[in-house]
């Protein structure tokens, strides 16, 4: 025995893990991700869409607001050919909402930048929300010269926009009521939701 002198030992206190725990968490882990990877694969397109619809719905409230509180016109024109829609302040030089090129545009939105696969479309849907079937050539979007245009009272034509993913089952419209309520359906079998 020393006198004045410490001794000190390191010994294993049993903790960790043994290779049996760790294979045995690794092969949970494997078949969770199998039974979820599918499921994954269908629910991340329905989420890119439902997003691009909820943001139309919110850009379409966004516009009627700014049309009462500066008491002038606002529209969206939707480019279908491009795949995108633009916010326009004002209807420019030519005073017409269906020429973009010179309207006051104050956003423009992509379809594509919500992931591949969303586009304008009525996918799976046999009819249009007010019920009769779409007409050939129809370019999915119902209001007059692809405008939708509110009022400073808040009031817009009427028309809904058909919205899907390529090779999903989900399809939504966002539209007007000519009272300006927006609203936003979505396809579920045989009718609008």
């Amino acid at each position: 025995m020393t006198v004045g002198k410490r001794r000190y030992s390191i010994h294993a206190s049993g903790s960790g893990f043994t290779l049996v725990e760790v294979i045995v968490v690794l092969a949970v882990i494997a078949i969770l991700a199998a039974i979820a990877g599918p499921n994954m694969r269908s629910w991340l397109p329905n989420m890119r869409l439902k997003s691009a619809a909820r943001d139309l719905y919110s850009n379409m409230q966004k516009i009627r607001s700014m049309a009462i509180r500066d008491n002038q016109a606002r529209a969206i024109f939707f480019d279908t050919a491009n795949n995108r829609y633009m916010l326009c302040q004002d209807s420019g030089a030519d005073g017409v909402w269906s020429t973009p090129a010179d309207n006051t545009v104050l956003a423009t939105i992509s379809l594509p930048g919500y992931g591949s696969g969303v586009t304008y479309g009525h996918g799976p849907a046999t009819s249009q929300v007010a019920g009769s079937a779409f007409p050939v050539g129809f370019d999915e979007v119902s209001y007059s010269n692809n405008v939708l245009v509110f009022d400073p009272r808040g009031t817009g034509s009427a028309g809904y926009v058909y919205l899907a993913h390529q090779g999903n089952t989900v399809t939504y419209a966002v539209g007007t009521v000519a009272s300006g309520v927006i609203r936003m359906l979505r396809w579920s079998g045989g009718n609008w939701q």
